[in-house]
């Protein structure tokens, strides 16, 4: 019962994924860029996205679609005339600002309406999943124009970024696995190496060498690249570590190694060539 009790612990800190309470972020740099809220009505429920662009940029060539971590909704809505989302502190949402060069946007996904707040990673393996996503990119496109898809999950985002690549393969080119979840929990059997190889697009996984999480442990994702002949971007360093080994501000979310990270991802979407390791 004690083990069981301290595995439970450790799941509500992955729960809590990449969030962070706004207090205790102070204010959010992305927030001086161009953010949109799209919401797209499907049957029976809707999907919301978060869009973020340079302002005033008018001509975009790709798109970043960023699938957040545990669990997986961010609740995005609009809030005393401003859109918030309960996950600002989640490594790709509050480095997407470092995604932006010319021609970039971010699409930050929500789940389903139907699917708050019981976001279940089996859920994430079905075909109306696969449709959920197909209307986001579909209704970002009518509105930005024709645009080259990278999709990029964090920790148990990881999983909806996989399913959604898998499913999707003439819509996206390509796929990126950050900090991982590879083991199995109450919530589901997390990235399996079965699961990429349905992928028929170029994968990356990026992660930290020393990430603490139990539930994405660096040993395995070296494992299953191997397995899987796809490409590993190992990081190290560390900035202001602090909180729990599953949250945002740890070696999990590559803290202070934001930009050096995300400039490794866009230099594979841009050229195809593994970057180097990332390191301080």
């Amino acid at each position: 019962m004690r083990r069981y009790l301290q595995r439970l612990a450790v799941l509500a800190a992955v729960l809590a994924g990449a969030a962070q309470s706004a207090h205790a972020q102070g204010t959010d740099p992305n927030a001086a860029l161009a953010n949109e809220l799209i919401v797209v009505p499907l049957q029976g429920r809707t999907i919301s996205a978060l869009v973020t662009h340079q302002p005033g940029a008018t001509k975009f060539t790709h798109a970043v679609a960023i699938f957040p971590g545990s669990p997986g909704y961010i609740n995005l809505r609009i809030e005393g005339g401003e859109i918030q989302n309960d996950q600002r502190g989640g490594f790709l949402i509050r480095a997407r600002r470092h995604f932006l060069e010319d021609g970039f946007l971010t699409v930050v996904i929500d789940a389903p309406s139907d699917q708050q707040p019981n976001f279940w990673q089996a859920f994430r393996e079905s075909p109306r999943y696969g449709e959920d996503v197909k209307g986001v990119v579909e209704a970002v496109s009518r509105k930005f124009g024709e645009l080259d898809w990278t999709f990029a999950g964090h920790s148990e985002g990881s999983v909806s970024a996989v399913h959604a690549a898998r499913m999707l393969p003439s819509d996206v080119k390509r796929v990126v696995l950050t900090a991982s979840v590879v083991t199995p929990s109450a919530r589901g059997r997390g990235v399996e190496v079965s699961h990429v190889q349905q992928v028929r697009i170029p994968v990356l996984w990026v992660h930290h060498r020393n990430d603490p999480c139990s539930y994405t442990p660096y040993h395995r994702v070296r494992s299953y690249a191997e397995q899987t002949k796809t490409p590993l971007v190992t990081v190290t360093g560390i900035g202001d570590r602090r909180g729990p080994a599953c949250m945002a501000f740890t070696e999990h979310g590559f803290v202070g190694m934001e930009m050096k990270t995300v400039k490794a991802i866009l230099s594979w979407i841009r050229t195809g060539a593994v970057p180097a390791d990332v390191s301080e």
